[in-house]
């Protein structure tokens, strides 16, 4: 009676240790339950996450913002954040809705999400020294203009303008 028990329960289990091995995994996690690789992101993707699209539709930038984000025209904005960072739930938005509101297209606009070790697949965090998040990094023919780290110190505007 004990094997005809057991030994359908071990088939069952077998089987679901194999079916776990051989599903490809969504984020792989280190042991500390942290995803290795941050998922690539796009403006409407991160705006699909709830708090990034909550802050979005909640700010309401100033007109003398909306002013001094022209002088971003022409030039590359490099975003690192972390999807874990309530600071980068704060800003990322506010940025976005500053270039939409603006209509400034900057020359390009990368969103580079990172883990909670500030790290990513391409390395661009050693390249720029990433230390905290989000880091807003303006870009003006590859030389480095302006950096805003976790938060404004003035206005998001002034502080990746200098106006």
């Amino acid at each position: 009676m004990k094997v005809q028990f057991i030994v359908p329960l071990l088939l069952l289990l077998s089987g679901c240790m194999m079916t776990a091995e051989d599903a490809p995994s969504q984020s792989p996690e280190r042991s500390n339950g942290q995803a290795d690789t941050p998922a690539p992101t796009s403006r409407s993707l991160l705006l699909e996450d709830p708090a990034f699209r909550a802050e979005y539709e909640a700010y309401v930038p100033s007109r003398d913002e909306l002013r001094k984000m022209t002088a971003l025209r022409g030039k590359g904005v490099l975003v690192f954040y972390g999807d874990w960072c309530h600071d980068s739930k704060r800003e990322v938005p506010r940025l976005l809705k500053l270039l939409d509101e603006s209509q400034v297209n900057p020359a390009w606009l990368q969103l580079v999400p990172v883990d909670r070790n500030k790290q990513e697949p391409s390395g661009l965090y050693k390249q720029y020294k990433l230390r905290y998040t989000p880091t807003i990094i303006v870009l003006d023919q590859g030389i480095e203009t302006h950096r805003m780290v976790e938060r404004p110190k003035h206005s998001m505007a002034s502080d990746l303008t200098g106006l």
